[in-house]
């Protein structure tokens, strides 16, 4: 289980949101909302730990991610606003990399199931990065997920620059991991198609 409570978290001297206390539960996804600077990404980024909230805990299995560390980032995957791809390798080397960093299957077959379960054809797969379009860029980012067997997954804007095939893929990928028993926490300015019983909304506002 995950828990945040009290959390609050300012930018400079503005404050973005204060006393945000939540739980994701095993099968559920919290989809985080609210108009554009309200603090959706500082709220992910505390949730990874690579931002520190101004006060307030975060709790996973009841225990500070602080005093966790390696033991809590091993438990999630995070996938930023920002793709986080190299420009000048290819979608199978790319995916490679970030396979082998995060301790996952880095074999060349799951390397090329992974790009095609997010619709990227084999024509494709070993140009540079740099010449794909943006939701292509996008669908190699969001590869990782068809990888990752960590429990947690934190996720910024993940359907940006995704046309409605991708939004597709990806909607069945959260479902498969929701029924898993994962969860995930997801920044978004859209409605996600999953059951309502097994998605929550969080509106940050100061």
């Amino acid at each position: 289980m995950f828990q945040t409570v009290a959390l609050s978290g300012s930018r400079g001297e503005r404050q973005l949101f204060s006393d945000v206390s939540v739980t994701v539960k095993p099968g559920t996804m919290l989809a985080v909302v609210g108009a554009n600077g309200s603090g959706k990404t500082s709220f992910l980024r505390m949730l990874c730990g690579l931002l520190s909230p101004d006060c307030g805990s975060i709790l996973w299995q009841g225990n500070d991610i602080r005093q966790l560390k390696e033991l809590y980032s091993a438990q999630l995957t995070y996938i930023g606003h920002l793709n986080g791809i190299k420009d000048d390798l290819t979608p199978v080397e790319n995916l490679t990399v970030s396979a082998c960093l995060a301790g996952d299957n880095s074999s060349s077959e799951a390397v090329q199931q992974a790009l095609e379960a997010v619709g990227l054809g084999r024509s494709v797969h070993r140009l540079p990065t740099r010449v794909l379009s943006q939701g292509q860029k996008r669908r190699v980012a969001l590869a990782r997920l068809w990888f990752s067997t960590r429990p947690l997954w934190l996720l910024d804007e993940p359907f940006a620059s995704l046309d409605a095939v991708a939004t597709g893929y990806l909607t069945q990928r959260l479902q498969s991991h929701l029924s898993n028993g994962g969860m995930v926490v997801i920044a978004t300015h859209q409605e996600i198609a999953l059951p309502a019983e097994s998605v929550q909304h969080l509106r940050l506002t100061r």
